[in-house]
């Protein structure tokens, strides 16, 4: 038995990104590890702690047991605060503590994903004692995965990987969050449709319909009279979905048509990511 057909493209997207993510960090001097990230609070090592963190506990690793200092800002949430575990572990870990575990984690995850033999509908635990399908699990870790190695091109300045494995993957669960950003958050009109024209390594038209009850979908076929239309490159895009930038800071980058009231209210609620 081997992996399933259908977790192969998250075994893919996770191992590109993981293995990126190693290439990053491996060169870095002592100092380097505490540089600012766009995840908020998070420095270079805090993303890898994270990284590490969650891939252990897909390999079924007891978590830490480890008392949270009060004065973390930047941690609001029980969500938070059950990610923040993995990561305020290992804030004093040396440079050669950080690579030597990411590597060692690297290894164990790539023999259990090869020798991987369950079903994709299979229960496992998930975040905060959740039961996840293991399908779900890993699009997530491939999305997850590829999410922070941006973050950390971003902090270390040394972009790439736009159009990788990882970048498909996240364009699909970001368009899974699309419809309920356009239809709940903006409050688009029932009967209306809002396009999205993404151009760049990642390129896609799609178009957020509301039906007559105010539910959203999204879809590949263009409308004939989209009440707005918004266009943006792929790193704005993704950025804004996931929380990295406000639309206030990006705004030069995007442009829309037709209703701006709402293309403004779409874009200042764009994110998708908790």
């Amino acid at each position: 038995m081997s992996l399933h057909p259908s977790l192969q493209t998250y075994a893919d997207a996770w191992t590109h990104s993981v293995e990126a993510i190693s290439e990053l960090v491996t060169p870095l001097a002592e100092g380097e590890w505490n540089w600012a990230t766009p995840c908020p609070g998070w420095s270079v090592r805090d993303i890898v702690s994270h990284v590490i963190g969650l891939d252990c506990e897909m390999l079924g690793d007891p978590r830490p047991i480890h008392s949270l200092p009060r004065d973390l800002y930047h941690v609001k949430t029980e969500g938070q605060r059950y990610m923040e575990m993995q990561v305020d572990v290992r804030r004093h870990h040396t440079a050669p503590e950080m690579t030597s575990e990411l590597e060692y984690t690297i290894i164990r995850r790539t023999r259990q994903l090869r020798n991987e033999s369950r079903e994709p509908g299979t229960k496992i635990r998930g975040p905060l004692g959740t039961e996840q399908t293991l399908e779900l699990a890993m699009r997530m870790r491939a999305f997850d995965v590829w999410v922070h190695e941006q973050d950390l091109r971003t902090a270390l300045k040394k972009p790439g990987n736009l159009d990788s494995p990882g970048a498909y993957v996240a364009r699909d669960l970001l368009l899974h969050g699309l419809p309920k950003v356009v239809a709940k958050k903006a409050g688009a009109p029932a009967s209306s449709a809002v396009v999205f024209d993404v151009s760049g390594p990642v390129e896609f038209l799609r178009t957020v319909r509301v039906d007559a009850d105010g539910k959203g979908t999204v879809d590949n076929a263009p409308s004939l009279g989209p009440l707005a239309t918004i266009a943006l490159d792929w790193e704005t895009y993704f950025r804004l979905a996931c929380g990295r930038v406000t639309y206030a800071a990006v705004a030069d980058r995007v442009k829309s048509e037709g209703d701006h009231d709402l293309a403004e209210a779409i874009l200042r609620n764009f994110a998708v990511t908790p």
